[in-house]
């Protein structure tokens, strides 16, 4: 016969063992998405429960030197753009799959546990006791800290310009008293006296920066408001 004859127990136990072998790949990719769920969820607990105290042991051949910060360089930005430096525990926001996927990437080429996240944000973004752009950070000892990843959109240009007078209470001072003079410049003197000289123009500048200076006092105790120097790394809202 030209044709071989069709054993159909031999394509009985073909067919079978392409199924074992199916099976077995399916149970291998079943096991390493566990695997690569479990791993998600331990670094997720990773980070809400951050503890400040923990150091990792990173083999320093595998970072990227431009991701490694000190806390003063930290601290600076952080009072110039008023932002706050605090354990990621007190971060409300989501942690985007990016920045988990890094810190898998690390704990692959390292060989450790993450631990100890920290987040710089704004206020708004953070459980605050009492209560735009967040930027994850593990220590890695001495005071130095590595970058992990950013997400969210770009701070405002003029950002560091506004929360320049929150710096400290003489830059405030200053604020206050151009906010003052311009506004005596364009109030007519005539409103309170009969006459225009050089005395009475800085009798108004005098009553304005008052009004205005009350104002904001009234407004820094009233919103228990602090200068940046003071709330960089406090957990708490005022």
């Amino acid at each position: 016969m030209l044709f071989k004859r069709t054993n159909i127990e031999e394509k009985l136990v073909h067919l079978n063992n392409d199924e074992k072998v199916s099976q077995e790949i399916l149970r291998e990719v079943e096991k390493i998405l566990n695997a690569d769920s479990d791993s998600r969820k331990r670094i997720e607990k990773n980070i809400s429960d951050s503890d400040d105290a923990v150091i990792n042991d990173f083999d320093f051949d595998f970072l990227n030197t431009n991701n490694i910060y000190h806390l003063s360089q930290i601290k600076k930005v952080c009072i110039d753009y008023r932002l706050r430096f605090l354990d990621s525990k007190y971060f409300k926001g989501d942690i985007p799959p990016e920045a988990i996927s890094k810190i898998k990437r690390l704990e692959q080429e390292h060989n450790i546990e993450v631990k100890g996240f920290k987040i710089m944000a704004p206020s708004k973004l953070f459980r605050l006791e009492d209560k735009d752009d967040p930027i994850l950070f593990t220590p890695i000892g001495n005071n130095y800290y590595y970058l992990i990843h950013k997400w969210g959109n770009d701070l405002h240009p003029l950002r560091k310009m506004m929360m320049w007078p929150f710096k400290n209470i003489v830059n405030l001072t200053l604020l206050t008293i151009v906010i003052s003079y311009f506004v005596a410049l364009l109030t007519p003197v005539g409103l309170f006296s009969k006459g225009s000289s050089n005395a009475e123009f800085w009798l108004l500048f005098f009553f304005m920066f008052k009004c205005i200076a009350a104002m904001v006092i009234y407004y820094g105790f009233a919103m228990g408001k602090n200068f940046n120097p003071a709330i960089w790394n406090s957990k708490y809202y005022n």
